[in-house]
């Protein structure tokens, strides 16, 4: 399948990046932590805490960030090639590097009846950032297959949604940032890189909840699978609640969406509706439920903002 258009200033395909050291983007880290006052957890003794990982950086923001830097680090200018899906909010940040840093990107998309048709915000955005774009069939994406003709020599491939080994340590330091500030930190997860490395942060005491947006039940086996692939065994004291997916990944009610609406009114603070809309409303049903002792400190982490379309 041949790749959509490249953006303007478009990269070969191989060779050495001019600058490839994601510390020149001069992040914001670590990200604030703001106490905000919410009547659904006071009323039972909870503080909530926002981790906002959201500010760390305007193109790469949130676990995005965590994720990728690690691995821009070990690609070292080489072309990186990865996955994702119509709206990943992956393939976006992994083009916005690649602009930003110099070094050219490859994203293989899953869908390849999308080749035929005008590229969506998401896809056009990381073409301009000049990602090429190949479109392949679902089943060929599942089993993660380079497209027929791309010689991947010399490149960095990055799984989709950036979840290897080395996001799961750059993740690690997001629980470290937490250290003595809070006692249950939540984060929701689309692969499991997020959750891995953020339990593997925390201290003695502190424990992390994980808010799947998949259906299945799968995401747990994966989170102990990246855990004993980056540290050897299962790390830190964590869970995940599969409760509040709304049907699956992308999916969403009217019932979240007023939420979601409400928190924005409430706070003064944009939710992005496939991840943080969907942990939100989870941490809010469990604090109702007295699954937090009074006096409990919850940092919900807010991995990314809005988005034109679901990402």
């Amino acid at each position: 399948m041949p790749p959509a258009v490249p953006g303007p200033g478009q990269a070969p395909d191989s060779g050495q990046a001019t600058g490839s050291d994601p510390g020149r983007l001069r992040p914001l880290l670590p990200s604030p932590l703001e106490p905000l006052d919410d009547e659904r957890f006071a009323r039972h003794g909870v503080q909530l805490l926002l981790k906002r990982d959201d500010l760390i950086h305007p193109d790469l923001p949130g676990n995005k960030w965590r994720k990728l830097a690690p691995n821009l680090t070990a690609a070292a200018g080489r072309t990186v090639l990865t996955f994702g899906g119509a709206y990943s909010n992956h393939l976006r940040a992994t083009a916005a590097a690649g602009r930003l840093l110099g070094f050219p990107t490859i994203g293989v998309v899953r869908g390849d009846e999308l080749a035929h048709r005008p590229l969506n915000p998401s896809l056009a955005q990381c073409a301009a950032d000049g990602m090429r774009l190949y479109f392949v069939d679902r089943g060929a994406y599942r089993a993660k297959a380079v497209p027929a003709g791309l010689d991947t020599t010399g490149m960095y491939v990055v799984p989709e949604g950036g979840s290897n080994t080395a996001a799961v340590h750059g993740c690690r330091a997001l629980g470290r940032e937490l250290h003595g500030l809070a006692d249950t930190v939540a984060v929701a997860i689309g692969t499991g890189g997020t959750p891995a490395g953020l339990a593997a942060g925390l201290t003695a005491g502190q424990r992390a909840i994980g808010f799947p947006v998949l259906r299945g039940g799968f995401l747990t086996g994966d989170v102990a699978a990246l855990q004993q692939a980056a540290f050897g065994a299962r790390t830190g004291d964590w869970r995940l609640d599969d409760r509040f997916h709304f049907g699956g990944y992308a999916r969403t009610a009217p019932e979240l969406e007023a939420f979601a609406a409400g928190f924005e009114e409430l706070h003064h603070i944009p939710v992005e509706r496939i991840y943080v809309a969907k942990m939100l409303y989870g941490l809010t049903r469990l604090a109702a439920d007295g699954a937090f002792p009074p006096g409990t400190r919850v940092a919900a982490v807010i991995t990314g903002r809005p988005a034109t379309a679901p990402g």
